[in-house]
């Protein structure tokens, strides 16, 4: 699904990643590690074509639209309810039964009783809770998650822990700091310097 050879981004004379060598077949785990500025966000965006990469070569064989990509930011309407937004990006990516999958969702993530209210009355951990919902909305075939456990609290982390030991013919990629959380699932690892 992922094969990176020579993989490098610079911005301006800062260079990112260097020379990331991989292959992650369909179905596969990727736990990506390193310490803050090693490039793990920025991998990430490359994979989900948010940035170009500068040197190397990447093929993704997977269509965009059927990628799910959680990055720091929720990437959610603050002025939207819960139900709102996760209908928008239903139609966005034309998912059937959209409001029964977004329904299914809020439920699972624990935000049903909050899916009247707008995303500016939630807080942190919350509006993460939403953003994996947003995430796995549309059934992405590769899913691409920057610190997903970011500002979740126990729950919130019980029920991500369940999504990922439950990625059947999913390809995952996921950057942590807390990758003994995530090694179980993992199939390969990267780990950036």
């Amino acid at each position: 699904m992922i094969s990176a050879s020579g993989l490098g981004r610079r911005f301006g004379e800062r260079r990112v990643l260097s020379g990331v060598d991989l292959t992650l077949e369909r179905g596969g785990f990727l736990l990506v590690t390193g310490p803050n500025g090693s490039g793990k966000t920025t991998l990430l965006r490359v994979f989900a074509g948010l940035l170009a990469p500068t040197e190397g070569a990447l093929e993704i064989r997977a269509d965009r639209g059927r990628m799910g990509f959680l990055g720091h930011e929720p990437l959610v309407y603050r002025e939207l309810t819960a139900l709102e937004n996760l209908d928008l990006y239903g139609r966005l990516y034309r998912v059937p039964e959209r409001r029964e999958r977004s329904g299914m969702l809020l439920e699972r993530f624990g935000l049903w009783d909050a899916r009247g209210e707008p995303a500016s009355t939630f807080s942190r951990g919350m509006l993460q809770r939403l953003a994996l919902c947003r995430t796995l909305l549309h059934d992405p075939e590769l899913l691409l998650l920057d610190e997903p456990f970011s500002a979740l609290d126990a729950g919130g982390a019980e029920l991500l822990q369940g999504e990922l030991a439950d990625t059947a013919g999913r390809t995952v990629v996921v950057a942590s700091h807390q990758p003994d959380r995530i090694a179980p699932h993992a199939t390969q690892r990267l780990a950036l310097a």
